[in-house]
């Protein structure tokens, strides 16, 4: 099976959290896929842990590098732009999340996420409930 997986799961791959363990073992388990808005989210957040000094800038560079080496199947943001907009406005999240929740469904994947807060709003919605996964 396919699990679409978020910037919340991927950063775990070359961050050390709770879950990083978790996150990691999808990568040899499972067919994986995101849309290829996940690489600027993680160059985001790690631009953003490097700036406030908890990563250096050189380990940033190089947790986006290992990000990019990894196996993961890139969708197209374009082709799920205008679905994602409307689970937003039915789970009153980001256009953002709701695009990992948009190719899932698309892909008849699901969505794994560290995000409880997304994942939660999700499995509350009839129609979204069995497409998403907590981590």
């Amino acid at each position: 099976m396919t699990l679409i997986v978020d910037a919340s799961v991927v950063l775990k791959w070359v961050i050390q959290e709770d879950g990083s363990d978790q996150a990691r073992s999808l990568i040899s388990a499972d067919t994986l896929a995101a849309p290829d808005l996940l690489f600027i989210e993680c160059a985001n957040v790690l631009w953003v842990k490097a700036r406030r000094g908890v990563l250096s800038a050189d380990n940033a560079k190089m947790a986006l590098a290992a990000i990019e080496a990894t196996p993961v199947r890139i969708i197209p943001v374009h082709q799920h732009a205008a679905a994602a907009q409307s689970i937003a406005f039915d789970l009153d999240q980001t256009p953002y999340d709701c695009l990992y929740l948009a190719a899932a469904l698309s892909e008849r994947a699901i969505l794994v996420s560290a995000d409880a807060a997304f994942v939660k709003a999700a499995s509350a919605h009839p129609v979204y409930r069995n497409s998403v996964r907590l981590l």
